[in-house]
C-alpha cells in the first residue's frame, strides 16, 4: 500500500500535503527498514475535517483494516522552518498552548554525508530514550539512508527545549550537521497535540501524562 495508495491519497477531499513513511528497526533511529510498521503524514484544513476523513474515508478504512493496530495524532502547528521537498507544508499559528507538545524533524541527507550522519545516530537515539519526559518517539522516511524524520512528544515546551538545548549527544549531532554540511534539505517544526485515537504497542502513549499529573 506504499505505492498502490498514493492515487487513493491524491484524490481524497480536504488533503493536502501528504507522504507516506517507512521506519526503522527498534524505535525507527536505524537505516535497517522495519516491514511492519508505517506512517502516514497528511495536513487539512481543520481538526474536525482531519479527524472525519481519516475515520470515515475508504482508503485509511483499508489501511486500519489490513493493521494490527493504528495511532493517529492530531497536530496545530506552532512554529516551522525549512522545506519539504520544495514545499513549506505547514502553516504555523502561534500560541501560548499549554499541555503535551510534538517535535518534527525531516532532512534529506547528501550522499558523501550518510555514513556519519548515521554514525551520530545511536547515541542519540540513546540519548533520547534515556530521557524520562519523551512520551513518544520514533524515526520514519521515505527513503532509508537519504530522508530521515524523527517524530517526538514531550509534556511540555520546557522538556523537548531542554532535550534540544542540552550538551551531550543531541546537540554534538547538530553541530556536526551544521559544520559539515550534511543536509541538502531540512525543516523543523512544533506542534500542539490537539488529540489522539487509537493505540500503540497496545497503550495510549498520552495517558501516561494524565496518570502523572
Amino acid at each position: 500500500m506504499m505505492g498502490l495508495a498514493r492515487p487513493a491519497l491524491a484524490r481524497l477531499e480536504g488533503i493536502g500535503f501528504w507522504k507516506l513513511c517507512g521506519s526503522g528497526t527498534g524505535e525507527g533511529f536505524t537505516p535497517l527498514p522495519n516491514t511492519a510498521v508505517y506512517a502516514i503524514l497528511a495536513t487539512w484544513p481543520d481538526l474536525a475535517t482531519a479527524q472525519r476523513q481519516t475515520n470515515r474515508a475508504a482508503i485509511f478504512q483499508r489501511y486500519r483494516s489490513r493493521a494490527q493496530e493504528s495511532w493517529t495524532v492530531f497536530l496545530d502547528p506552532i512554529s516551522a522552518r525549512g522545506a519539504w521537498s520544495g514545499t513549506a507544508p505547514f502553516t504555523p499559528q502561534p500560541t501560548s498552548c499549554n499541555g503535551p507538545v510534538a517535535a518534527l524533524t525531516r532532512a534529506t541527507i547528501r550522499p558523501r554525508a550518510a555514513l556519519r550522519f548515521w554514525g551520530h545516530e545511536p547515541d542519540v537515539s540513546r540519548a533520547i530514550g534515556a530521557d524520562p519526559n519523551v512520551v513518544f518517539k520514533i524515526g520514519i522516511g521515505e527513503l532509508p539512508l537519504f530522508h530521515q524524520i524523527t517524530f517526538s512528544i514531550w509534556p511540555d515546551a520546557a522538556s523537548m527545549a531542554h532535550f534540544a538545548r542540552a550538551d551531550g549527544p543531541h546537540a554534538r549531532a547538530i553541530r556536526a550537521v551544521r559544520e559539515g554540511d550534511w543536509f541538502r534539505e531540512e525543516l523543523y517544526a512544533r506542534f500542539h497535540v490537539a488529540a489522539c485515537t487509537g493505540t500503540w504497542n497496545g497503550k495510549r502513549p498520552l495517558d501516561e501524562l494524565d496518570t502523572a499529573a
